[in-house]
């Protein structure tokens, strides 16, 4: 046992594993599997290779919080299938992945897998409320998604991010070494340093729209040479010569979006966060004979077949 906790980014896996497989995996209905079951693989993938002491399934509560929203309305906006008024709005999501949502939460809770959600909130901050909260074995947060790599840390425990953006089998451990190298971002701040440069950088799949005409590489090399986003914006607001007159420009025009852009981009740590149950990692199934049917009425067959063999006790 590595000792460490895993973090689950449930959404992006499961979606990942939806567009991987093919919509021939069906159960004996028609229902279609293929999130289920790679969701499934996934897991025990990460119990084979990392060996976890500990795991956590993160769950969105609301994929888009209205404190979020509220501050920016652009906010992953363009996948909005409905607005729900003061409920939460409803995402796009293929018709053929929503039924396999409820059957992936049986699964877990059959196996004992602990999962975890905040009212109001996304799993990037129940990623980030537990992870902050963990002070005494090392953290591997398990995403396809960059927005968690500020994250990373080397105190008070270690964080890293298992970066699986092209599967499993060419998953990337990017720890605070990483993350800087690869972003020609300061080392001691890694983390944080990532979400300052993509404040700046924006993001069009979530509907940030960013400081026109500053890139990547402009951003991170700002952030570098004046340590965060408020020191630049200090900086600039004070007509501080290291500050060129256009980006000084561009950070005016931005101004009222780099104003909400921390409390949107930011996870929050603070999150109420409600887990299911404790989270080691079962060294069998919590419940043998619901698995058994699950997997029977499902056709989840090798997939069930290999979890199970990657649990401790087995």
């Amino acid at each position: 046992m590595t000792g460490s906790l895993a973090l689950l980014d449930s959404a992006s896996l499961y979606f990942r594993s939806f567009y991987a497989l093919p919509d021939s995996m069906r159960a004996a209905d028609g229902t279609q599997v293929n999130a289920v079951r790679g969701f499934a693989d996934t897991i025990a993938r990460i119990l084979t290779d990392r060996h976890p002491a500990r795991l956590v399934c993160c769950l969105d509560a609301d994929w888009r919080p209205k404190f979020r929203t509220d501050l920016l309305p652009s906010y992953k906006a363009h996948r909005v299938a409905e607005e729900n008024g003061t409920s939460p709005d409803v995402e796009e999501v293929p018709d053929t992945l929503t039924p396999q949502v409820p059957i992936i939460l049986d699964l877990l809770e059959a196996f004992g897998f602990a999962t975890a959600e905040a009212a109001g909130y996304e799993a990037d901050d129940v990623i980030g409320a537990l992870a902050t909260r963990e002070t005494k074995i090392p953290v591997e947060v398990i995403t396809g998604d960059r927005d968690l790599f500020q994250l990373v840390r080397t105190e008070p425990s270690p964080a890293s991010v298992i970066y699986v953006g092209k599967g499993w089998a060419k998953a990337e451990v990017l720890g605070p070494a990483e993350i800087a190298e690869r972003y020609s971002l300061p080392l001691e701040t890694a983390g944080p340093a990532y979400a300052d440069m993509s404040m700046m950088r924006g993001d069009p799949s979530d509907g940030l729209p960013g400081v026109a005409g500053i890139g990547e590489k402009t951003a991170a090399k700002l952030i570098t040479q004046f340590g965060s986003l408020d020191a630049l914006l200090e900086a600039s607001a004070a007509s501080d010569p290291r500050v060129p007159l256009k980006t000084r420009l561009r950070l005016a025009d931005a101004a009222d979006y780099l104003a909400v852009a921390p409390t949107v981009v930011r996870v929050a740590v603070d999150a109420p966060v409600e887990q299911s149950r404790p989270d080691t990692v079962p060294a069998t199934p919590a419940d043998p004979d619901r698995v058994a049917e699950l997997t029977e009425r499902w056709n989840l067959g090798n997939s069930t077949e290999r979890l199970l063999k990657a649990l401790p006790g087995a």
